[in-house]
């Protein structure tokens, strides 16, 4: 298997924090093809909003799951799905959550997943992917391209399990996604980074 190849096997399944590496670099093996599933104890998936164009309010989505998988020969074979707990958004501010999860932005109630299922990868300079999937948001799916840097070496956790690492970053416009439609870009920025910092485990 050729590196691009080995680096296919789990680049393509970043979606969806740096893993946390045990051992010396030179002793781990490079990612391998096979099935992998989202650490959620070691994952997490940010965003950064322009506040009255002062100021940059972050948040999170506590709760992520997802799995991946590839035959390590054919990239027509990679498959990506991630789930996004709508409700487990958190900007450390509990009356803005509140209104976060309510009909004026996020209608949990309504919409209480986000989801991204991959469609197609491309390697980019070296250490560096792009994955081409459609995100689907408060009900509309949109077409979207995550910038990837990764997959770090597999390192294997004290029980043995093999991880894997990985950063990605997109950014979205809120109201492309019915997000916040009657709010005022000069309020809040249209404009969302979202960042992804992802584990995953064979």
């Amino acid at each position: 298997m050729n590196r691009f190849a080995r680096l296919f096997a789990v680049a393509v399944a970043f979606l969806a924090p740096a893993a946390a590496t045990i051992g010396a670099p030179e002793a781990q093996a490079q990612p391998q093809a096979g099935a992998y599933a989202l650490d959620d104890a070691h994952t997490s998936v940010s965003f950064n909003v322009r506040h009255l164009g002062v100021s940059n309010v972050p948040g999170f989505f506590n709760k992520v799951s997802g799995k991946a998988s590839y035959d390590g020969k054919d990239t027509k074979t990679v498959a990506v799905d991630v789930q996004i707990d709508a409700a487990s958004i958190d900007t450390r501010h509990a009356k803005r959550d509140d209104h976060l999860r309510s009909a004026d932005f996020f209608d949990v109630a309504k919409f209480p997943s986000l989801t991204f299922k991959s469609k197609s990868a491309t390697s980019a300079q070296a250490g560096k992917f792009r994955v081409t999937g459609d995100l689907t948001m408060h009900g509309v799916t949109k077409e979207v391209t995550l910038d990837v840097e990764g997959p770090t070496a597999e390192a294997k956790d004290p029980y043995g399990k093999t991880h894997v690492g990985a950063h990605a970053t997109l950014k979205v416009n809120r109201k492309d996604f019915g997000v916040g439609p009657s709010i005022p870009g000069m309020v809040v920025s249209e404009d969302v980074g979202i960042s992804l910092d992802i584990e995953l485990a064979k």
